[in-house]
């Protein structure tokens, strides 16, 4: 995502009250302005004066530890959250993602049920994601900052099930947070690019 010498907050791909009724702008303003771009100011303090200052956050996330690797892929998860959302998402997917959602999950309320149950059930902070690995799909939940890069798997789409992504719009209700994310946020078009890019 960023090959600079200093790692920089990727823009947002919409407006920030553009995910409003279901995630408000105050939200975003904390989750994105405050955590992520916090996130970004880690990584460039860590990797201050340091001979790998100028390598990919791709690279930093499958071979640091630590602080830094908690910070890198917090900065590369949460741009692909925001990513996995869209102002006019929701609904079905189509065409290939369509095929691969029915064949690993029965139907698209199968993966539906399959994908709410593991955020709903998730304990504590992490992450609930769509990932291709081998020649299936499957739902994987990871906890803290890790991503599905460190198990072999590929992701198509997430959704982040920290506090606070969902705490100012549903105080302890994320499986409010989660249904509305599913039902009109969830952006089926990024997720099948990235099936379409394996």
């Amino acid at each position: 995502m960023s090959t600079s010498e200093t790692l920089h907050l990727p823009a947002l791909p919409y407006p920030r009250g553009a995910l409003a009724p279901h995630i408000s702008a105050e939200t975003v303003d904390l989750h994105y302005g405050k955590h992520h771009a916090g996130y970004v100011a880690n990584v460039n303090r860590l990797l201050a004066g340091t001979a790998r200052r100028a390598a990919a956050l791709d690279d930093l996330i499958v071979s640091s530890s630590g602080g830094l690797f908690n910070n890198a892929a917090q900065v590369w998860n949460h741009t692909f959250y925001w990513r996995s959302m869209h102002p006019e998402g929701g609904g079905d997917p189509s065409g290939r993602l369509l095929a691969a959602v029915e064949e690993g999950f029965g139907s698209i309320d199968g993966f539906r049920k399959q994908f709410v149950d593991a955020a709903c059930g998730h304990f504590g902070s992490g992450w609930v994601w769509l990932v291709a690995g081998g020649d299936s799909l499957e739902v994987m939940a990871t906890s803290n900052a890790d991503l599905p890069q460190r198990h072999g798997r590929t992701p198509l789409l997430t959704i982040d099930v920290w506090e606070h992504a969902y705490y100012l719009d549903y105080r302890n209700a994320r499986p409010a947070y989660v249904e509305r994310w599913i039902a009109n946020l969830v952006n089926w078009e990024f997720a099948a690019s990235n099936l379409a890019a394996l």
